[in-house]
């Protein structure tokens, strides 16, 4: 669950990232890189953040112990 995880996370930056791009400077980053929000490319990124998105509310509501907080931490050293 660990590597299913950081990719929602990672999306879910990416997705933070572009998001923060449009507010501040009108300027979409995924669909100038697909060629316009209404590409094919474009739209599976949004969907893809949106599904990691509805992952990562899973993440406020599970339980961890120390050991497992104690293997990432040692995972990611």
């Amino acid at each position: 669950m660990v590597i299913i995880d950081r990719i929602a996370l990672s999306l879910l930056i990416i997705g933070g990232i572009n998001w923060g791009s449009v507010g501040l400077f009108s300027f979409d980053i995924v669909g100038w890189i697909f060629g316009g929000t209404d590409s094919i490319g474009a739209r599976i990124v949004f969907v893809a953040v949106a599904l990691c998105a509805l992952w990562c509310i899973s993440l406020l509501f599970r339980e961890r112990n120390e050991v497992e907080d104690k293997e990432i931490h040692h995972n990611l050293s």
